[in-house]
Order: structure tokens, then sequence, then C-alpha cells
């Protein structure tokens, strides 16, 4: 039967791969790659020989009516990411939803995502949080820093190595200096590195020491008064 398997793939270390997801990608008819080099690679260690085609942002408007066709006609296609879940962040969204709307099946592998353990590693609350993904390049910046700013529940962001002490800058800024910040970068590499403190010694740390490699940075959400006294209380 026709299906569209989403598949994670490593976000670092290939042994992350599940055999799940190295059986669906050996056995569909089509893999969907966001870069069929990168994808290539994967697709050796594992001696995977099902054909790819590539599916990007800047081309998955463009080949959807054809996919669903194709799916409809019985097949069997995997979409996969650079690296980590598709869909979060990455291509995947306008064709999960093409399939949704065309009663055509759906399958989410559970598998590799970088915001799951750098939220778990940063030591903060992970009971309710938010994912905002990355943030508006200009436009709308400062006004989702104001919404953001009262937010009581942990944030995480996906920040480019690039932006880090800008962004840590603006953190310090509209959220206080105060605020606990953990950075996860490279999770599952060989050279991963979290660091956690305040706003501003976390910024600090990264303008003697430019980051380099995938980034993640989990922030505190705002601790209300009341909830601080309360918590004042339990110590005392």
């Amino acid at each position: 039967m026709a299906k569209l398997y989403i598949v994670p793939t490593p976000i670092g270390n290939l042994d992350d791969m599940t055999f799940r997801a190295i059986k669906v990608l050996k056995e569909a008819d089509l893999i969907l790659a966001e870069d069929t080099r990168t994808s290539g690679k994967l697709l050796k260690h594992y001696e995977i020989s099902t054909h790819m085609h590539s599916h990007h942002m800047h081309n998955e408007h463009k080949t959807i009516e054809n996919l669903i066709t194709r799916l409809k006609g019985g097949e069997t296609i995997a979409l996969i990411s650079d690296a980590g879940t598709p869909a979060i962040s990455d291509p995947g969204f306008l064709l999960t939803r093409a399939c949704v709307e065309n009663n055509i099946e759906v399958d989410c592998l559970p598998g590799a995502t970088a915001f799951v353990p750098a939220l778990v590693n940063s030591g903060l609350p992970n009971d309710r949080f938010i994912f905002e993904g990355f943030l508006p390049e200009k436009k709308g910046r400062q006004t989702r820093y104001f919404a953001l700013a009262e937010e009581t529940r942990t944030m995480i962001f996906y920040v480019s190595p690039h932006k880090l002490v800008k962004t840590l800058a603006e953190f310090a800024q509209y959220f206080g200096e105060d605020r606990p910040v953990s950075v996860s970068r490279e999770i599952s590499k060989l050279h991963e590195e979290t660091k956690r403190g305040t706003a501003k010694e976390v910024l600090t740390y990264f303008e003697t020491k430019p980051p380099k490699g995938e980034i993640v940075v989990v922030v505190g959400g705002k601790v209300l008064e009341a909830r601080s006294k309360k918590h004042e209380v339990r110590e005392a």
C-alpha cells in the first residue's frame, strides 16, 4: 500500500540510525533527500541502494503534485533531511500536508532530533516547554522578543553559529542578564559541548570562543514573583 515515510537520520553519530529506518529506506521505491550528496554518504554507509530525488525548500512547491501522483499510483516514498527529523525546521511539512489532504497514509518514524537532547541536557524545567526554532531575521524579531520575555515555559531555539553571540546578547537585553541559558552544539558528534549559565555568562564565554557547528539554545522561562516567593519559603 502506498505510504509516505518520514525517516529521521543521525544528527551526528551514524550509529544513531535505527534498524527500522534502515529497513524502510532499503524497501522504499524512492527516497526524497534534502541534499543527495549529504544523504549519499549515509546510504553508502548502510549499503542502501534505493534511488534518490532531491527535495528541498527551493523545489518542494514544484514537486509535490508529481509526488502525490506517484503515491496514489502505489509507490512507497521515504523522506529524509540532512540530519534529524524532517519537517522540524526542514522540508517536509508541505508534502505531509498534501498527503493528509489526499488521504495518503503518513508514517513518521521515531528517531534523532536535536532539540530533545539539548533540552534534557540543559537541566532547565522540561515538563512544559515551547519550540521556537529559528527566530525571524529582521522583520518581527523585536516583536517576538517582547512576546517571549513574558513566557514562563522553557524556550528552545535553533541558532546559526555566526549569529550566536548576537542572539545571546539579545537574550540578555530582552530577557535579562541573569536568565538561565544552555547552549548545546555538535550534539552526538566528536566535539559535542553544552555550556550552561546566565545569559551574560554564556555570552561572555562565546565572545572569547567563537562557536562552530549546529547549535540549540535553551532558555529558562520567566519566573513569576509569586512562584519565586513560594520557592524561597520552601527553601527556608
